[in-house]
C-alpha cells in the first residue's frame, strides 16, 4: 500500500470521529459579575477599540514624519529621441562620427540626507507628547466605559432586586387574600377585606409586569455599552452583602487635579502647542542636507547600439535653503501658535474649576446617599417586625385588614427604598472616584 493510499484510508476511517468530536465554543456571556462585564467592555466596546485604533494610527503618523531623518534614495531613467537636430554635435576635426546623435538616455541614482530641517525636528520633538496624548485618550475612553458599565450594571441589579421584592410581596398578598377569603367564608368579616386584598394583589402584579419590562430595557442598554450582541443572553451575578461593603468610600481623600485624565490631556495638549510655538520661533533657520548623485549617460545615433557604452558621472554636495522673506507668514503663524497656547491655559484654569465643582457635588451626593442608606436599612428591619406582628394579630382578630395592607405596603416600600438607596450609593461612589481621578480601569 502506497503512502498516499494509506493516509487516505486513515482519514476516511477517522473522519466521523473528527467531525462529531468537535465542539462549538460558546463565547457569549451568560452568568457574569461586574468585573467580567467591565473586562468584556474594555475589549469589545466600540469607543475603546476606536481609541486604540487612533493610537495605532498616530504611531504610523509619527513613523511617517520621522522617516524624513533617514536617507531618501531615488532612481531615475530618461530616454530622448531627436528626430530633428541634436543637442550634441561633435566638434570640427574630431575623429568621432560627425553625424547628429539622435538617441540619448540617462540612468541615475540620487541620495539625500537631511542634516538639519525644522519640520523633521518638530516631528521628533512632538512624537513623545503625541504618543502620550493618544495613550491618555485611550485611558479616558476606558474610564468612561468602566463608569458607564458599572452604573448600568447596578441599574439592572436594582430592577432585578425590585422584582424579587415584588414577588415576595405578591406571595404575602396571596396569603393575605387567602386568609381574608377564609374569614369571609366563615362569616367573621365582610367582603370588604377580600376585595381590598384583591386590589392590593392586582396593583403588585401590575408593578411586577412594569419592572420585568424595565429589566429588558436596561439589560439591552447594558449590552450596548458593553459591545455585546443584542441576541446574547446575559444574567448578572451579585451579592447584596458584598455590595454593602463596597459601598463604603474614603471621604477624606484630597482632590488632586493631576489625577484627572481630562486635566492630563490638557497638559499634554499644552506641551504639543509649546512644540508648535518653538517650530515657528526657529523657522528662520536654514535647512541643510547632503546630496549624492551617480548618473550613466548613453549616446548613440542608433537605438540598437545606445546602451553599448556608458559615460558615468557622479558628484556629492550640500544643499542649503534659507527663507529670506515669506510675507511675514512665519511671524503670523508664531503669533497664532502663542494665542492657541494662551487659550489652552484658560482651558486648564476652567478645567480646575470644573473638576473642583464635580468633586464637591459628588462628595455631597455620596454622603447624602450613604446617610440615607443607613436610615433605610433600619426601616426595613422595623417594617418586617411590624408586618409580622400585625399579620399575626389580624389572624387572631385583633387588627383589621386595613392595618395588614398598610403594614405590607410599608414593608414593600421600605425594602424598595433600601435597595434603591444602596445602588444610588454605589453609583455616587463611582462619580466620586471619577471626580477624584481614582477610578481604575482594572477591576478588583
Amino acid at each position: 500500500m502506497s503512502k498516499k493510499t494509506y493516509t487516505l484510508y486513515l482519514f476516511i476511517l477517522f473522519f466521523p470521529f473528527i467531525v462529531f468530536g468537535q465542539t462549538n465554543i460558546d463565547t457569549s456571556l451568560k452568568v457574569v459579575t461586574l468585573k467580567q462585564c467591565v473586562e468584556f467592555a474594555l475589549k469589545n466596546q466600540p469607543a475603546v477599540r476606536q481609541a486604540s485604533i487612533d493610537e495605532a494610527i498616530n504611531e504610523r503618523d509619527i513613523k511617517i514624519s520621522l522617516s524624513a531623518w533617514l536617507p531618501q534614495v531615488t532612481g531615475s531613467g530618461l530616454y530622448d529621441y531627436y528626430f530633428k537636430g541634436s543637442p550634441i554635435v561633435p566638434s570640427s576635426g574630431s575623429s568621432t562620427n560627425t553625424g547628429n546623435i539622435d538617441n540619448i538616455s540617462t540612468l541615475g541614482l540620487q541620495a539625500n540626507q537631511v542634516i538639519y530641517n525644522n519640520d523633521v525636528l518638530q516631528a521628533a520633538k512632538a512624537a513623545k507628547y503625541s504618543r502620550l496624548y493618544y495613550k491618555q485618550n485611550t485611558t479616558s475612553s476606558q474610564i468612561n466605559v468602566v463608569a458607564d458599565v458599572s452604573k448600568a450594571f447596578f441599574d439592572v441589579l436594582l430592577s432585578q432586586k425590585q422584582l424579587d421584592i415584588l414577588n415576595e410581596d405578591i406571595l404575602r398578598l396571596q396569603r393575605s387574600l387567602k386568609d381574608a377569603k377564609s374569614q369571609y367564608n366563615a362569616g367573621v368579616v365582610d367582603k370588604t377585606d377580600y376585595k381590598q386584598a384583591t386590589i392590593a394583589l392586582n396593583n403588585s402584579l401590575a408593578s411586577r409586569k412594569q419592572t420585568e419590562e424595565a429589566i429588558k430595557s436596561k439589560a439591552a442598554y447594558l449590552k450596548q455599552i458593553m459591545g455585546l450582541g443584542a441576541n446574547s443572553q446575559l444574567t448578572l451575578s451579585y451579592d447584596s452583602a458584598r455590595f454593602e461593603t463596597e459601598a463604603i468610600a474614603d471621604t477624606n481623600q484630597r482632590l488632586d487635579y493631576n489625577n484627572r485624565i481630562e486635566y492630563q490631556l490638557l497638559q499634554t495638549q499644552k506641551s504639543l502647542q509649546n512644540v508648535n510655538v518653538n517650530y515657528y520661533k526657529w523657522g528662520f533657520l536654514p535647512s541643510l542636507s547632503a546630496t549624492g548623485v551617480y548618473n550613466l549617460y548613453y549616446l548613440s545615433d542608433s537605438f540598437s547600439t545606445l546602451y553599448n557604452k556608458s559615460f558615468p558621472n557622479a558628484y556629492v554636495g550640500l544643499s542649503l535653503t534659507l527663507p529670506i522673506f515669506q510675507g511675514n507668514k512665519r511671524l503670523q503663524n508664531l503669533s497664532k501658535a502663542r494665542l492657541q497656547s494662551d487659550r489652552t491655559d484658560l482651558d486648564i484654569t476652567n478645567a480646575r474649576n470644573t473638576i473642583n465643582t464635580e468633586y464637591v457635588q459628588a462628595l455631597a451626593s455620596y454622603k447624602s446617599n450613604y446617610t440615607n442608606l443607613q436610615f433605610l436599612k433600619e426601616n426595613v428591619s422595623l417594617a418586617k417586625d411590624v408586618y409580622h406582628v400585625v399579620s399575626l394579630q389580624y389572624r387572631e382578630g385583633v387588627k383589621i385588614y386595613l392595618d395588614v395592607i398598610v403594614a405590607q405596603s410599608d414593608l414593600r416600600t421600605a425594602e424598595l427604598n433600601y435597595y434603591n438607596a444602596l445602588f444610588q450609593v454605589l453609583s455616587s461612589k463611582i462619580d466620586l472616584q471619577k471626580a477624584l481621578g481614582t477610578l481604575s480601569v482594572q477591576q478588583n
